[in-house]
């Protein structure tokens, strides 16, 4: 993977409640925007499509992630515009997968042909992003309420294996398609790559295994260390491309400019730190979701508001003044955590979309490690806030303000204490690698920890080795066999096995050397590494402190 020449590509996603889509005004009106269940008033004018390319270029964008309108006629007012403004689009499948029309037995919808062929013929197209891909999968009723089919195809009756597989399958099957049909009419299919945007930190190694680049949020209800440091992992072992959607969507309310409940959900203090945290992880894109938030239209101008404020400061300033000697594919664990992906951040059932399948005890395992290594601070019952014993202030939002009462030009007041997403959480260099991972890749960690359903001979086999050249090695005692069930040292090693990780001395004891500090987090790219601390009490800021390569 090519270095990416000190930064990331910047972008902004386009308007879902400000205001209509510029090209297609009247179509945009009659569609659902938002997941909210109905159609959403505007609450701008639209401004002319050339005007609004321009206001986000001018804020430091050099792309811009477009949803498409299923079923509109053509695209070529957009393609003129971005050309004429020096801007690349990615094209999005949000509003369809909200709307329809669906891939037959699916809740997806699939940019079609003909429009991909345009977008590429306009020399203008860098990608097609597939919204919250794992969602849908999960919870497919999110959307399409005339029965349940998952995002990328039903899974009923099959072992969680199995249903692992048919994602995948399906994943690869749409991934080759897009590439022979670009192939078949002489476009380099790389350039136009099927991004899975996440919400959730699961399926990033299914995707990936199937062929699409990746692309977590980061801010929204996740826990800023866990869903990075299993898409670096994912991204690392099967070679993609990390992009990062910095979605304003999230949880919280607070004195800022407010779009509508949990938009933007969370402060512009947070979302400045959270862009940082993002760019210091090397990502070959980097963009927001959504530019409702950064921008008023009033009359015939733009208005920045502090959102927009924080968002041309960090693109204009902070990011040349910060240029970037790594770049994501670098990243190097001192800590490996494997375990099998089963789809499950804590809601425990329908895995991979299959209603026969529920969590037990061996999958609830990978909390109970995310919480040790977060040295207690993550939840041992999930890996996102969408899990009982969170309650989001942005649901006061909505009771007590009704929709016509949007936007807020200063928000509400809630006490700050009252906030429940910060972006701190202690953890020490994790990537997270699934149960596929070989020897070659899984490098030389100080620490390996395997946790999950099921493991591959092939990768118990390299943590053994690993244990034996010095590494030491937690594994499930239900991921072992019996002959190697004995704990003590292996070699050069410390082989522990566990029948449980939490409350267990043994695993305590092995952890503390290798998990750092509870005050810091760290990420390493090679010889470089950045590490964060809390800029506050609570953790909704950052400090960053880079060491090792810097660019120049």
């Amino acid at each position: 993977m090519k270095h990416f020449e000190g930064r990331p590509r910047l972008g902004i996603q386009g308007p879902t409640v400000s205001w209509l889509d510029p090209w297609e005004e009247e179509r945009s009106a009659s569609i659902m925007r938002t997941g909210t269940g109905s159609v959403v008033p505007a609450q701008d004018q639209t401004p002319p499509p050339r005007d609004f390319m321009d206001a986000i270029g001018r804020l430091g964008a050099d792309f811009y992630v477009h949803h498409v309108i299923p079923g509109a006629p053509d695209h070529a007012g957009l393609w003129r515009d971005a050309e004429a403004c020096g801007m690349d689009v990615c094209l999005g499948n949000e509003y369809g997968n909200i709307n329809g029309p669906y891939i037959e037995g699916t809740s997806r919808f699939d940019v079609a042909d003909a429009d991909v062929l345009e977008a590429a013929e306009s020399g203008r197209l860098m990608g097609l992003l597939y919204d919250e891909p794992e969602h849908l999968q999960i919870n497919a009723a999110q959307y399409r309420k005339d029965g349940f089919y998952p995002h990328w195809g039903a899974t009923n009756g099959l072992t969680l294996a199995e249903s692992q597989e048919a994602v995948v399958e399906t994943v690869a099957a749409a991934t080759s398609r897009v590439r022979r049909l670009l192939e078949s009419r002489g476009f380099e299919p790389g350039d136009a790559p099927l991004i899975a945007e996440h919400v959730f930190p699961v399926l990033f190694h299914a995707h990936a295994r199937g062929g699409m680049d990746l692309c977590p949020k980061i801010m929204k209800e996740s826990f800023q260390p866990l869903q990075l440091s299993t898409a670096l992992g994912a991204a690392k072992q099967y070679g993609r491309r990390l992009w990062i959607c910095a979605d304003l969507w999230g949880p919280d309310a607070g004195p800022w400019f407010t779009r509508t409940s949990g938009f933007p959900g969370h402060s512009p203090e947070e979302y400045a730190s959270a862009l940082r945290m993002g760019y210091w992880m090397g990502p070959s894109h980097l963009f927001a979701e959504n530019v409702d938030v950064l921008l008023k239209y009033e009359g015939s101008e733009f208005r920045k508001t502090e959102f927009g404020e924080v968002w041309e400061e960090f693109a204009r300033k902070y990011v040349p003044e910060n240029p970037l000697s790594w770049n994501h594919s670098e990243a190097e664990p001192d800590i490996a955590f494997i375990h099998a992906d089963d789809s499950n951040y804590g809601q425990n059932e329908r895995l991979y979309g299959n209603h026969g399948l529920t969590a037990g005890d061996e999958g609830k395992s990978v909390f109970h490690v995310w919480h040790l290594l977060s040295h207690r601070t993550i939840p041992a019952h999930g890996s996102c806030m969408h899990i009982p014993g969170y309650s989001f202030p942005r649901h006061k939002l909505k009771a007590d303000f009704p929709q016509e009462a949007f936007p807020l030009e200063r928000g509400v007041a809630m006490p700050p204490e009252e906030r429940m997403h910060p972006l701190f959480y202690p953890m020490n260099n994790v990537l997270v690698y699934d149960e596929r991972v070989g020897e070659a890749l899984l490098g030389t960690p100080r620490l390996i920890v395997v946790a999950g359903t099921r493991l591959s001979e092939e990768t118990l086999l390299a943590v053994r080795r690993r244990a034996e050249q010095g590494a030491a090695v937690i594994i499930a005692s239900w991921l072992v066999p019996e002959r190697w069930r004995t704990s003590g040292r292996v070699g050069e090693g410390t082989w522990i096995v566990a029948d449980s990780f939490l409350d267990n001395d043994a695993v305590q004891e092995t952890l503390e050397p290798f998990i750092g500090g509870g005050d810091c987090w760290r990420q390493r790219f090679g010889s470089g590494e950045v590490r964060m601390f809390r800029g506050d009490a609570a953790g909704f800021t950052l400090d960053f402190e880079i060491v090792g390569k810097r660019g120049g």
